[in-house]
C-alpha cells in the first residue's frame, strides 16, 4: 500500500503515515510510525523506491522524499491486478481497495467485481464437490461454502460503500 501511495505522489515517511491514517480511518490509528520507515528502507533496497529529494521543514530535521522507480510503479500495478484466489485475506483486499482509490491505479468497483467472480467460481466448485462427497467431506465443504457466502455478502457491502464514494466524487 505504501508503494501505491508513492505512485500517486512522492512523499516522506511522516506524510505517508498521515496519508495512511487518513485512508484507513480507525485501522490506521494503530499504525506504528517506525514501520513506515522500515518499509521504505526495504522498498529502497529492493529497488522499488528511490530517494528523490530532501524536504526542509520549517522546523525539525530534513525529510527524505521517496518516489517509486519504474520497477516500483510496475509492482504497484501488478499488485492491484493480482488475484490471490478464494483464501485471500479480507484485510489485504481492503487495503488494496483503499490503495486503488488513493493512487488511482485501479477502480475499487472493478476490483470488487473481479473478486466477486473469483468467489462465485469457488462457490460453484465447492457446491459441485459437496454433491459428489460423502457426509464427512460434505460437512467440511459446507463450512467452505458458508465462508464464501459470507465473503460475498461483505463484497456487497464494499460495492455499496465504493459506489457511494464514487457518486460523491462525481457531484
Amino acid at each position: 500500500m505504501v508503494l501505491a501511495l508513492l505512485v500517486k505522489e512522492p512523499s516522506h515517511g511522516y506524510d505517508l503515515r498521515r496519508r495512511l491514517r487518513a485512508a484507513l480511518g480507525p485501522l490506521g490509528e494503530a499504525l506504528n510510525a517506525g514501520q513506515i520507515y522500515v518499509t521504505l528502507t526495504r522498498l529502497e533496497k529492493a529497488g522499488l523506491v528511490a530517494h528523490e529529494r530532501d524536504d526542509v521543514p520549517v522546523r525539525g530535521p530534513r525529510r527524505k522524499v521517496y518516489a517509486p522507480t519504474p520497477a516500483g510503479h510496475e509492482r504497484a500495478v501488478a499488485w492491484m491486478a493480482e488475484h490471490a484466489g478464494p483464501q485471500q485475506d479480507v484485510a489485504e483486499f481492503h487495503l488494496k481497495l483503499v490503495a486503488a482509490a488513493e493512487s488511482n491505479l485501479a477502480d475499487p468497483l472493478a476490483l470488487v467485481a473481479g473478486r466477486r467472480r473469483e468467489l462465485l467460481r469457488s462457490l460453484a466448485e465447492a457446491q459441485r464437490a459437496a454433491l459428489a462427497a460423502g457426509p464427512e467431506a460434505g460437512l467440511l465443504l459446507e463450512g467452505v461454502m458458508l465462508r464464501l457466502q459470507a465473503d460475498l455478502r461483505w463484497l456487497d457491502a464494499c460495492g455499496r460503500t465504493w459506489s457511494a464514494r464514487a457518486g460523491k466524487a462525481e457531484e
